[in-house]
């Protein structure tokens, strides 16, 4: 546990293992569903509004804060997969901001590819499961998980603007700050819920290597299936399916997974999502 903590503040993978060093050695996940949906809301970005909102996330983190990406036009960071995903938010209960998104690349065609076929297949090991191995519509890739500045930072000193990634504690209370952590395992979850409604077989990350191991604490257990490339840092290929989810996810984060099903459910029908 000592090796996450300086990894603690990192823009992508910080909120998950706050959650983790706060929660993997004590009786609360019994509270998590109830905690996470009494402050944040799923729901699939399936307008071109909602779109926006999840483009818009993407490109302050991945583009203005990390570099990782040039920034698109108009403030949005869109890639030729967005057209075969389904994107996914997290808001803000009480104030109604998008606090995370997420996406799950949905190839349905041999031309449609995940970026991991297209950029990294030759980092994929011969005697492990491969993408190439099954039909377009049968795999999947989570990717571009984002969340904003000031949903990952606590302070106890005066609000002095959103300049500075500051929250306003006069707007959010100790105990939610307590909770926004939740953030990134409920887009990991979000993902996964996209995946088992429209019956995806088999899923694909490519992540840092301490971010699969630090999402093994709450029972997610992703498969290496080949060895870590030099990509913004360390980042390997990893393979998870429904079944292997569902075995051995915590009990807690199993009540948590049906909390954010059934509200990614209502949020499709609400807007006659063609994607859920």
């Amino acid at each position: 546990m000592k090796n996450l903590k300086k990894y603690a503040n990192n823009p992508i993978i910080g909120p998950l293992l706050k959650m983790i060093m706060g929660f993997a050695d004590n009786s609360e996940g019994k509270t998590v569903a109830r905690h996470f949906s009494t402050h944040l809301h799923p729901l699939i970005a399936n307008t071109t509004e909602l779109c926006n909102e999840s483009f818009s996330i993407r490109n302050d983190v991945y583009c203005d804060e990390l570099n990782f990406l040039e920034t698109g036009g108009n403030g949005l960071e869109v890639d030729e997969f967005d057209k075969y995903s389904t994107h996914c938010l997290i808001q803000h209960i009480p104030t109604t901001r998008f606090s995370g998104t997420i996406r799950v690349v949905r190839p349905q065609t041999n031309q449609q590819l995940i970026p991991l076929q297209k950029y990294w297949h030759a980092s994929i090991s011969k005697d492990k499961i491969n993408p190439n191995d099954f039909a377009s519509h049968e795999i999947c890739e989570i990717s571009r998980l984002a969340v904003p500045k000031d949903f990952r930072r606590r302070q106890t000193d005066n609000f002095t603007g959103a300049a500075i990634g500051g929250i306003d504690q006069q707007i959010y209370s100790e105990n939610e700050l307590r909770f926004f952590p939740f953030i990134a395992v409920g887009l990991y979850l979000s993902a996964a819920s996209i995946v088992m409604e429209n019956d995806i077989k088999h899923t694909f990350v490519m992540m840092e290597p301490k971010m699969a191991r630090s999402m093994s604490f709450i029972g997610i257990q992703f498969e290496q299936i080949g060895p870590a490339v030099d990509y913004h840092g360390k980042r390997a290929p990893y393979y998870i399916n429904p079944s292997l989810l569902l075995e051995n996810l915590n009990p807690g984060f199993q009540e948590m997974l049906k909390v954010i099903r059934k509200s990614l459910k209502h949020s499709s029908k609400k807007y006659k999502s063609l994607n859920f």
